[in-house]
């Protein structure tokens, strides 16, 4: 485990270790998209991890998806996620916002009223998603944006970063993936539009590069960080020539030398996508889904990453770093208490020292 444990600088972010915190929806944040106490102390109790990677924070109640999900778009989100980013500074951690407008999956009863749903086309994304009023409800058919709007959202997304270092955080990282808006732009299957965004491949990866070169200009690009999933089909997302469009998106950001380049790695669907970002990205490689540690750490001792990102072990392992310094016993999350209401399966997971 000695090299899951040894320290690492990505860009202008210093980790003490390799365990990443992998970015998981949680839905405790109150009615408003406000960062929350209880929401500062499930932070702090895993702020030991080399880097921390929020939930996924909306910029704007438009690009807000699902219940009880943040949102950072003023001072008093600021002053919420400040207190946050304090506590986990305090036990000597480094933080990152991780920035998700989820575009067509959504709907309007887990946003502010009024708020639309948009997204590059007028396509409504198969499937459900739960909503605190009336249970599961189909997703909403999203407003097509038009070619003036779509600057103004890449300044939402310019505005994020710039609010994220007022909060304190430490940088910002964009999610590319999960079928959400950046990947709605990049994959043929939602994105029709026949303007400069739409149609070519060069074209349909003008939004999200957009999108990280003016977050780039606002904190620097040694600063920011994207997730990405070749081939994930999730969210109803299919694209004609997956590989096609991610090797044009990579390339044309290459030369940004991001902080940091997050991929989930596909079990299934024939792309070997950790090999293609290796190919096309020069700087920190972070992997994720399903790793072990024993798998975590011979992955970075043969150099195939960087650093591993952990969802599961890290819900109900606050002390995972302890437990893996110490070659503890790892203690199983509970599913059923995922996307609940308050501490339980949240904040409630014992130490190793206290189980």
């Amino acid at each position: 485990m000695a090299d899951l444990l040894s320290p690492a600088a990505f860009g202008a972010l210093s980790l003490r270790n390799r365990l990443v915190m992998a970015p998981m929806t949680r839905s405790r944040a109150d009615a408003d998209g406000g960062a929350t106490e209880l929401m500062v102390e499930y932070y702090r109790q895993r702020a030991t991890a080399g880097l921390v990677v929020t939930e996924g924070i909306a910029p704007s109640e438009v690009g807000k998806g699902y219940c009880r999900t943040p949102v950072l778009d003023g001072p008093q989100s600021v002053a919420g996620w400040r207190a946050i980013t304090d506590a986990v500074h305090a036990e000597g951690g480094t933080i990152v916002a991780q920035v998700m407008h989820c575009g067509r999956i959504a709907h309007a009863d887990n946003k502010a009223p009024g708020a639309d749903t948009v997204a590059p086309s007028a396509i409504r994304a198969a499937g459900q998603m739960y909503t605190d009023t009336a249970g599961m409800e189909p997703f909403e058919e999203p407003r097509e944006l038009s070619s003036s709007e779509i600057p103004v959202v890449v300044d939402e997304y310019r505005r994020f970063a710039s609010l994220a270092v007022d909060a304190g955080f430490d940088g910002v990282e964009l999610h590319g993936t999960s079928g959400y808006l950046p990947a709605q732009f990049l994959s043929t299957g939602t994105n029709r539009r026949t303007d400069g965004y739409g149609g070519s491949t060069d074209a349909r990866v003008r939004f999200p590069v957009e999108v990280l070169q003016a977050m780039a200009a606002e904190i620097g690009a040694d600063r920011l960080g994207l997730r990405i999933c070749p081939g994930n089909p999730f969210n109803d997302l299919e694209d004609a020539d997956v590989e096609d469009t991610f090797r044009t998106f990579l390339t044309a950001i290459r030369s940004m030398r991001l902080a940091y380049l997050h991929v989930i790695r596909l079990h299934d669907g024939g792309l070997d996508n950790l090999a293609l970002a290796r190919g096309l990205h020069d700087g920190p490689l972070i992997v994720n889904d399903s790793y072990g540690l024993a798998e975590a750490g011979t992955a970075i001792a043969d150099a195939a990453c960087d650093a591993v990102s952990f969802a599961r072990l890290y819900i109900s392992n606050p002390d995972l770093v302890a437990r893996v310094a110490g070659n503890l016993p790892l203690t199983a999350f509970d599913p059923r208490s995922l996307y609940l209401q308050g501490p339980a399966g949240y904040t409630d997971y014992p130490t190793a020292v206290n189980s």
